[in-house]
């Protein structure tokens, strides 16, 4: 499928990026048994990642505004778009040595989501999406799941780490969700999450207490692959709340009525 120019700025830049990350992951294992330990040299990393991101997106458009992880925001000349980028989802997957994490850039333009790139270097997979274009890995159209039974179904979260405030919560929604389908998943890296949706690998997502970087460019491809995505609580703002839940279209329904509990 060809993109627009934005859209291949966006791949361009993600595989650039990708390949600094690659090589930088395969320092990860030398570092593990290292007494020093690899964390210092992996925010290194991610903040090359970001650095270069940053620079390549604001060369080709350098009126657009700017929102990274790492960074601080910037303002562009232009206050209808800016790039929302996460340099490194999966940084904890990243550290151990997980092979499983992404980069994802995306496009906003006057507060909508137009573009998303999720690029899994690892694996070579490049999920992306422009609005009223489809969704795409690599080649293929991307297309969720078909599947209209909750028991066959498996759904993806995040759990909440360290002391994290939302932790009842979320084991209230385990709880629920379990013993009414076919599995939970747990992969570490919401944009590969969303990715994974708009795939059909997985059936459904659900998280709390995300950073608008790590999910942007996963909305535009779950809608563009025919998913339903909606704030986990009705009349909240995605990417503000941070709080999301997705599915197919057939289950929508049903899977989002026992995480909310209603």
């Amino acid at each position: 499928m060809a993109g627009s120019a934005n859209l291949n700025v966006m791949m361009k830049t993600a595989r650039k990026a990708g390949r600094g990350l690659l090589k930088d992951f395969g320092e990860v294992e030398n570092l593990q048994v290292s007494t020093k330990g690899p964390g210092d040299f992996v925010s290194r990393a991610d903040k090359a990642a970001e650095a270069l991101i940053k620079e390549e997106l604001m060369h080709a458009r350098p009126s657009y505004g700017f929102l990274g992880e790492e960074g601080t925001e910037v303002d562009g000349e232009d206050p209808t778009r800016r790039w929302i980028v996460d340099p490194l989802d999966g940084t904890t997957n990243f550290l151990h040595g997980l092979p499983h994490w992404a980069v994802s850039i995306a496009l906003e333009h006057k507060g909508q989501i137009v573009a998303g790139v999720i690029y899994d270097p690892v694996k070579d997979e490049m999920f992306y999406a422009e609005k009223g274009g489809g969704a795409w890995m690599n080649e293929s159209r991307l297309r969720v799941s078909g599947r209209h039974r909750m028991i066959e179904s498996i759904f993806a979260t995040g759990l909440p780490f360290g002391g994290r405030i939302d932790l009842p919560e979320s084991l209230q929604d385990l709880a629920r969700i379990m013993p009414s389908c076919a599995g939970v998943r747990r992969f570490g890296a919401a944009a590969l999450d969303l990715a994974y949706v708009a795939a059909g690998r997985y059936d459904g997502f659900w998280e709390r207490s995300l950073n608008a970087w790590d999910i942007a460019a996963g909305v535009v491809i779950v809608r563009e692959a025919g998913g339903i995505i909606e704030p986990l609580t009705p009349e909240d703002d995605i990417l503000e709340s941070g709080a999301l839940i997705c599915a197919n279209e057939p289950i929508f329904e049903t899977f989002a009525k026992v995480i909310r509990n209603t």
